[in-house]
């Protein structure tokens, strides 16, 4: 890697650059009218420039923020109606969750017969486990520790869900605008205007609920736990403010470029057939779960769109996102993307000594 300008060497330099073209990207999706343009935009713009080995930056305190503000303002579309809505359908949140492990086990199963072959450097064993935690449904992160510990590919398991990841979360809204799928919100959030005073409050419960879940180590604690408070403050009937658009704006942004900074020029060359043949099993994995999303659409009376988001193989924060900008089943979505969350790594681990332990 060719060596940085003295003027970008410096950590903070790097990340206001990337925040700063991040911004450009928003405004240009803006002029454009793409779906989530303060996503999209920075999500692809800091990708490339990652890619094309530019200083690009991202501080874990901005993306923890940046979930820390959606978590909340997700939490206020929780009324008691919409929480006995959700609670009515429990059966299709767990047959979305069946479906998860059962599309998450049958990718990596296609990834081990496809590659396994092709790697014979990689022992059998670790050749596995770096297949089915890399086609597992789950976070990333989450996904990589737990493949680490049985001997696995971590940077193959890690590339893999962060592709996927950049597949669905830039697919899905493009497709959702093109079929003309949104503006069908019918929950709308409980407050809707900014109080100052209030919204102090709420940061201040909610950032307690964050940091009540990092201490328990519970996993995505700066979305779920604000996520969690907001949803108590609604289904009491406690309305404090809603979040400003400008903020959410922002949290979406920050959350992008995380996620775009995870991409580099050597990212490319990590096996190249591998990236490929997880793009190519996103895509299908994505035709096939809204295939299914149409069945519990079917059987729910809900919205096909809702239902789509609800399963889609994407992440909790990019799909909610993703549900509150095209206003389709906030709510609904949410339950799906955190009760799947869950129950896979809940269950991913387990099946895994259950699947495979005894080979």
């Amino acid at each position: 890697m060719p060596s940085l300008p003295v003027s970008f060497r410096s950590f903070p330099l790097r990340v206001v650059a990337t925040l700063l073209l991040a911004l450009a990207a928003a405004g240009l999706c803006l002029a454009l009218h793409t779906p989530l343009p303060w996503m999209i935009g920075p999500l692809l713009a800091v990708s490339i420039a990652s890619i094309a080995n530019a200083p690009t930056a991202s501080a874990t305190v901005l993306r923890n923020a940046g979930q820390w503000v959606i978590g909340g303002a997700l939490g206020l579309y929780f009324t008691p109606h919409v929480v006995a809505l959700v609670a009515g359908i429990w059966w299709a949140i767990v047959l979305a969750i069946v479906w998860a492990l059962l599309a998450g086990g049958l990718f990596g199963l296609w990834l081990e017969r496809g590659h396994g072959p092709r790697m014979p450097h990689v022992p059998e064993r670790s050749m596995r486990a770096t297949a089915y935690f890399a086609g597992a449904i789950g976070g990333a992160s989450e996904m990589t520790l737990m493949a680490e510990k049985v001997g696995a590919r971590t940077d193959l398991v890690a590339a893999a869900h962060s592709l996927r990841l950049v597949i669905v979360t830039i697919a899905i809204p493009f497709a959702m605008q093109w079929s003309g799928l949104h503006g069908l919100e019918i929950n709308p959030p409980s407050v809707r205007n900014v109080q100052w005073g209030g919204l102090a409050l709420l940061a201040l419960a909610t950032g307690a609920g964050a940091l009540l879940m990092r201490a328990t180590g519970r996993n995505n604690p700066w979305f779920i736990g604000p996520l969690l408070v907001a949803i108590g403050f609604t289904v009491s009937g406690v309305q404090l403010s809603a979040v400003p658009q400008w903020l959410s704006n922002a949290a979406q942004l920050v959350i992008a470029v995380s996620l775009g900074v995870r991409f580099s020029r050597e990212f490319l060359h990590t096996a190249p057939r591998w990236l490929l043949s997880v793009a190519c099993g996103t895509l299908v994995l994505i035709a096939v779960s809204a295939g299914f999303a149409f069945l519990l659409a079917w059987g729910t009376g809900l919205h096909p769109a809702t239902m789509i988001l609800g399963t889609s193989p994407g992440g909790i924060a990019e799909m909610s996102i993703t549900a509150k900008v095209l206003q389709l089943g906030v709510p609904v979505v949410t339950a799906f993307q955190v009760c799947r969350l869950v129950a896979v790594l809940l269950l991913v681990g387990p099946m895994y000594g259950w699947l495979y332990g005894r080979r």
